[in-house]
């Protein structure tokens, strides 16, 4: 159960202005509230989750404790490097209004996002791929359902600032669990 609530919680606190939810709420405000792209994104953003965690059970199957615990903290240190590192999400002048292609980019963004990062540490960390995933999934809708609803709000807010803090603290914890997975503490 604290696999389904960690990674609701961090996804919910990595996923506010990330990349996949900037690049929806700016064709939402260029496009209007069009259904389809809020099923696109709330499609993808479950399926990237579930990628996360498909891909934890492989690893983790192989991994013990230790080595499990410092997968984990890599794995967030990257989600956090992410954060501190990416840039505003550019979206192009004239968009296309097709679904296909913003499920494309939407999907490569999520995969590569902080978020899923954090949901695969968890997995890892706990072995609870299923929970992790429940969690991640369903803060992933919620960010979903915020850009579309939000998508002027998102669009104007700059939240770069609060990004980074985010991500510092990320590999702040990292740097911890790592210490203690190598048996340094």
């Amino acid at each position: 159960m604290a696999a389904l609530l960690f990674s609701l919680v961090i996804v919910l606190l990595v996923g506010v202005g990330a990349r996949d939810q900037v690049l929806l709420a700016t064709m939402v405000t260029r496009q209007g509230r069009r259904p389809g792209l809020l099923l696109v994104a709330l499609v993808s953003g479950i399926a990237s989750v579930a990628v996360a965690a498909w891909a934890s059970r492989l690893i983790a199957s192989s991994l013990g404790v230790e080595a499990r615990m410092l997968f984990a903290a890599i794995a967030l240190a990257w989600a956090g490097l992410e954060m501190l590192f990416a840039r505003r999400t550019t979206v192009p002048a004239e968009p296309t209004h097709s679904l296909g292609a913003f499920a494309l980019v939407l999907f490569a963004h999520q995969l590569t996002d902080a978020a899923r990062f954090a949901v695969l540490a968890l997995a890892v960390a706990t072995q609870a791929p299923l929970l992790a995933a429940m969690g991640g999934g369903t803060a992933a809708v919620a960010l979903a359902l915020a850009g579309w609803l939000g998508a002027e709000e998102i669009t104007a807010l700059d939240l770069a600032g609060l990004r980074r803090a985010i991500g510092s603290v990320l590999i702040l914890v990292a740097l911890v669990i790592a210490v203690r997975a190598l048996g340094l503490s």
